[in-house]
């Protein structure tokens, strides 16, 4: 049974952007806090973009604190605050400027965010906060680890995947300070504690994300003739999802005479890129950039397709697999990071080798060949959602964490704050 909090915590969860409809884990994850009766103050370094404000998500636009627009009065504080206050963070200017080897860029970059971290420490005076909690480790991580040293209470962070593996600068500092780290795989954590042995392995704890069984089907779109096989791509327009990838392999399903449609969900930098190569590569009719989906929309599409398709070149455990083997779908990923922990080779999905267009598409025109033959394949996979990443108990083991881990290390401690004084 759920602990619920005697005492009242105040946290404060920071996210680089927040609300995003392509992170309702977050939304998830504050409402469980606060449920427990952990006062929850939601922060984020930016604003959103207007698509994520859904009804799921716009009920937080209003309440969030957000860094920017900086504000005149906060920022002179701030930087009185840094000169007064130089010695208490002197370490940390000293990682950015002087020690590692990040470039000239990446130090200039770590400076402004630690005087936007004493910024956040600024902007959040006087709400009681006792502990601090960031999403994600880019900088809004570096961001709240400065504040929380600056209001002299704890933090920690949630790793997800790029966040660890393609852009680490200052992990080891942040992880050092950290009174915990979660991380969504078991990959994740044997990669932290490999590559940073000097971190206390109980810091690094795996919490898993989640999503509901689909229990009642949507309405399916028309969106093909009845023998076309329906391919669908869920993700951000991000050089990291390697959209370029799966058009170059829709471009061989052509050649090969396939019959097929690629929809591609999702929006970002790469759209006009993409676009350009759809028509290079003479695939206008045979793939289709949906843009972003609203949540029901999204769900009609899962149900329509008969394969989802991942081509990442970096991911922690992605949603999009869980969400497709969730209503049942067969699912073509890479077997990289966490992905084998969800997708289990020829039992509750399919892998292929991380950029061998080979085998991707290989394993394509197997799976088409194949499919009426798979529903055992689709029926485990999401028998294995419902056991190992079913969102209710997912978050109910995240909120069970912070209650663990704040509630005796904060109980006594005082509102006031001396740091900031």
């Amino acid at each position: 049974m759920p602990r619920h909090v005697d005492c009242v915590i105040c946290v404060a969860y920071i996210a680089s952007q927040f609300p995003s409809s392509v992170e309702p884990y977050v939304v998830d994850e504050i409402r469980e806090l606060r449920s427990r009766g952990i006062r929850v103050i939601a922060c984020s370094a930016r604003r959103p973009q207007i698509h994520a404000s859904e009804a799921m998500t716009a009920e937080f636009i209003e309440e969030t604190l957000y860094l920017q627009p900086f504000r005149v009065v906060p920022l002179l504080r701030t930087l009185w605050l840094c000169m007064r206050r130089f010695h208490g963070l002197r370490s940390l200017f000293k990682r950015v400027l002087l020690q590692g080897k990040e470039s000239r860029g990446r130090r200039i970059r770590g400076l402004l965010h630690t005087i936007l971290g004493v910024y956040y420490a600024v902007q959040l005076e006087g709400y009681g906060v006792e502990h601090i909690h960031a999403h994600h480790g880019y900088f809004a991580s570096w961001i709240a680890m400065v504040a929380a040293r600056m209001l002299d209470v704890s933090f920690s962070m949630t790793l997800h995947g790029s966040d660890l593996l393609l852009h680490r600068a200052y992990l080891e500092t942040k992880l050092r300070h950290c009174k915990f780290c979660i991380t969504v795989s078991e990959f994740n954590r044997r990669y932290i504690l490999e590559h940073y042995p000097e971190i206390e392995s109980s810091k690094i704890i795996v919490r898993r994300i989640g999503v509901d069984l689909v229990r009642e089907r949507p309405r399916v779109p028309h969106i093909h003739q009845q023998k076309t096989f329906v391919i669908l791509s869920v993700g951000r327009l991000h050089p990291v999802k390697d959209h370029p990838f799966l058009l170059r392999a829709c471009a061989k399903l052509k050649s090969h005479g396939m019959d097929f449609i690629c929809l591609i969900a999702g929006e970002g930098p790469e759209r006009s890129a993409l676009q350009r190569m759809i028509t290079e590569l003479q695939l206008a009719r045979y793939v289709e950039l949906l843009g972003h989906l609203p949540r029901a929309q999204l769900n009609r599409y899962y149900a329509a397709c008969d394969l989802v398709v991942l081509t990442s070149r970096s991911e922690g455990i992605p949603l999009v697999l869980m969400e497709a083997m969730a209503f049942g779908k067969t699912v073509l990923a890479p077997e990289i990071t966490g992905i084998p922990e969800i997708v289990v080779n020829g039992r509750t999905g399919f892998l292929y080798r991380s950029g061998s267009m080979q085998d991707f598409v290989g394993r394509l025109e197997e799976i088409r060949e194949s499919d009426h033959a798979l529903v055992s394949v689709r029926r485990a996979a999401r028998q294995h959602v419902m056991e190992k990443f079913n969102r209710e108990k997912n978050l109910a083991a995240f909120a069970d964490l912070f209650v663990n881990q704040l509630t005796g290390a904060t109980k006594g401690r005082s509102h006031e704050n001396f740091v900031l004084q």
